[in-house]
Parts: C-alpha cells; sequence; structure tokens
C-alpha cells in the first residue's frame, strides 16, 4: 500500500504537458489540388498517419527542440513550388507549411505559436526528405504539382513576373526600331 501510495505522489509532480506531449491528435491539411481538406488521425508519437506526419514534417524538432538546433537556419533557395498547410490539434492548434514538391521536399514552422498554454514553438525549416511526399500522396495530394496556383510567392511567381516584363520590353524595343525604320524619309541625290 506504502508502495502505490509512493508511484501515486510521484505521478502527481509530473507536470501535465509532459503526459500532454504525445504529439497531434489529428492533423488536417489543405492547399492547391485539393477538393476538400485531408484529415489525419492518432496519437502523434505512435505509429499512426497523424504520427507518421508529425514524424516525417519534423514537428517535434520544430515544437519542441531547446538548445541547439538541427532545423535550417533560413528558407532553402530556388522554387518550393506549392505550399500546403498542415494544421495539428494538440490542446492548441499549431500550423506548419509543408511543400512536398521542393527537391528535397521541406516544412516549414512559425515560431512564436502557443504550445500547451505556457509554452511556444521553436520553428523553422526542416529537411523533410522523400518520405514526406510519398506520406502526403499516399493520404491524398496529387502525385505532380498542381500547375500555377499556390506556388510560393517567393519562387516561380517572382521569376515567371520577371520573364514577361523581360518579354514585353523587348517587344517595345522592336516595335520602336521597325517605326523609326519606317518614318525615315528617303534620301534624294
Amino acid at each position: 500500500m506504502k508502495r502505490l501510495l509512493f508511484l501515486l505522489a510521484i505521478a502527481a509532480l509530473v507536470p501535465p504537458g509532459t503526459a500532454l506531449s504525445k504529439g497531434p491528435v489529428e492533423a488536417t491539411i489543405t492547399g492547391p489540388g485539393l477538393d476538400k481538406a485531408i484529415v489525419l488521425s492518432g496519437v502523434g508519437e505512435e505509429p499512426t498517419p497523424a504520427g507518421s506526419l508529425a514524424e516525417s514534417a519534423g514537428f517535434f524538432l520544430a515544437a519542441f527542440t531547446p538548445g541547439e538546433s538541427p532545423l535550417l537556419q533560413a528558407r532553402p533557395r530556388g522554387d518550393l513550388g506549392p505550399r500546403y498547410t498542415i494544421t495539428y490539434k494538440l490542446p492548441d492548434e499549431i500550423k506548419q507549411y509543408a511543400y512536398p514538391y521542393a527537391t528535397p521536399p521541406v516544412a516549414y514552422m512559425p515560431p512564436d505559436q502557443g504550445l500547451f498554454g505556457a509554452d511556444v514553438t521553436r520553428g523553422g525549416w526542416f529537411l523533410a526528405g522523400p518520405q514526406l511526399k510519398t506520406l502526403l500522396v499516399s493520404a491524398g495530394l496529387p502525385k505532380s504539382a498542381p500547375g500555377g496556383s499556390g506556388s510560393d510567392p517567393s519562387g516561380s511567381f517572382s521569376l515567371g513576373l520577371l520573364r514577361l516584363f523581360g518579354a514585353g520590353l523587348l517587344l517595345v524595343m522592336a516595335t520602336t526600331l521597325v517605326m523609326r525604320r519606317r518614318a525615315r524619309p528617303a534620301t534624294t541625290a
């Protein structure tokens, strides 16, 4: 009996965050190419759909890692492709963005999101690897990136706009050159 009381006393001293840190119980995915949201459920640290997604997207590293972080220091360069929003449900809702069509796939969690009331997420970029794309495609994402909509605005959109501007400038210059040649009066000898 004394042993049972001792174990109960120890259990009462364990902070509530420890018991709740099992991870997400649900993950909702939205983004381009999806007719409706994809919902994955299950306790996050167990081999469930939500747990596998959390692991593949670096959720635990971005949310809980104290001290030195294995996350990338900055956004990866280049076109990351369409962005998908993953909303994890713990007691709080935590957002993470996945770029499954990037080479290699990456995920980003914004910092300072409320986590269990008293804590906040660390946040950062996670080099996810091909398993993230495989998992998301098996959950319902298109096998290849949907065209146009949802592209990363700092990547392909800016490059496409720059190309369009350059083509327009060349067209104006060519038209001006042709018009000048036609407008010259004929020289008489």
